[in-house]
């Protein structure tokens, strides 16, 4: 669920970098001085100029973000694969044979039983992932924001607190839009990465024809309620703490540079996100692994069934397994995406 405060800290930075470049559109003064249907016309260019400009701009930054967003994953591929590995332990071990989570034997252990490209099982899926999940949220944000605009109507488009209204319920239908319709993508590189020595899935092709064949195809779609359920408050944390964060941090060193501002804000509000959040992904990764590999169901009792028996089994710390390597990953995740989105988009818009 890193998407939400990325994209937090990279609006936060772009914002930043506009002002530190003393962005300035000309107001087109000297039109005053033309005639009528001349002014009319050098209207009606400047407005179609900026609309192309616009789109033009919109499919730079759509690009930027996706690639970014794939090299960030790829960067940390073997942090997010200990995370999924620590996750699913107990869902068929012995609890009392369970070792304590060791990031260190468990990363040995990949090397020695299954070679060190392991760290990044189910990576490419990832990749395929990124960008049709950054167009969908794209374009459903700007569509729901152009909905609730229409709904509030033209003199409350000023408003903050309206705008604060659309920014926040935009990006979680948005958000809902894209995992929704990016979700068996997600499924398969878990069970991808889940999977250690012994391969029952053999690629991306293989493993969605055996989950339709085998389970049908909503299994391509178990733990999604979890997803859901977990992006209006990724948003609304990372949001919040990144902003009250921001606004803290500048009015007691307001000279500080606001692009560190938005990296060091966006890594906390990250954090501070994964530890609100982190038990509905740990719930939804066992989900997405109900069955997989011919194995019998482990949890048959929904989502509220499955924290229940977690906690009955585990206790309360067997929904945090695997926080450690989350922690680890958000602070060089979001600084990756940010660095990559800002060089992506001077190299694209030099096209």
């Amino acid at each position: 669920m890193m998407e939400a405060r990325v994209g937090i800290v990279v609006e936060g930075g772009q914002k930043a970098l506009n002002a530190a470049h003393g962005t300035v559109v000309d107001g087109g003064g000297a039109a005053k001085f033309l005639p009528h249907n001349n002014r009319r016309n050098q209207q009606q260019q400047q407005n179609q100029q900026q609309r192309q400009k616009s789109q033009i701009g919109s499919v730079h930054q759509l690009l930027a973000g996706g690639i970014a967003g794939a090299f960030s994953k790829t960067c940390t591929a073997p942090l997010a694969r200990l995370t999924i590995l620590f996750q699913i332990q107990g869902m068929h071990s012995d609890m009392a044979t369970l070792s304590k989570p060791s990031i260190w034997f468990e990363a040995s252990r990949i090397v020695n039983e299954e070679g060190f490209r392991a760290f990044w099982k189910g990576n490419m899926v990832t990749i395929v992932h990124r960008l049709p999940y950054s167009a969908v949220n794209f374009y459903a944000y700007e569509h729901y924001k152009n909905l609730l605009q229409s709904l509030i109507g033209e003199n409350h488009s000023g408003n903050a607190s309206k705008n604060l209204f659309v920014h926040f319920v935009g990006g979680g239908l948005a958000g809902i839009t894209a995992a929704s319709a990016t979700y068996p993508l997600d499924l398969v590189r878990t069970r991808l990465a889940a999977q250690r020595s012994a391969v029952y899935y053999r690629g991306i092709s293989h493993a969605f024809s055996t989950i339709c064949m085998e389970e049908g195809f909503f299994g391509l779609y178990k733990g999604l309620g979890a997803t859901l359920l977990g992006v209006g408050p990724n948003i609304a944390i990372s949001f919040s703490v990144y902003e009250a964060l921001r606004s803290f941090w500048k009015s007691q060193r307001p000279d500080d540079s606001t692009v560190m501002v938005s990296l060091a804000c966006g890594s906390l509000s990250g954090i501070a996100s994964s530890t609100a959040t982190f038990p509905l992904d740990l719930v939804r990764r066992r989900m997405q692994l109900e069955g997989a590999g011919g194995r019998a169901r482990v949890y048959n009792s929904g989502l509220f069934g499955t924290f229940r028996r977690i906690v009955q089994n585990e206790g309360l710390r067997g929904l945090y397994r695997g926080i450690l390597p989350e922690y680890y990953k958000v602070v060089p995740g979001v600084g990756i995406v940010f660095m990559t989105y800002e060089t992506l988009k001077m190299l694209l818009g030099d096209i």
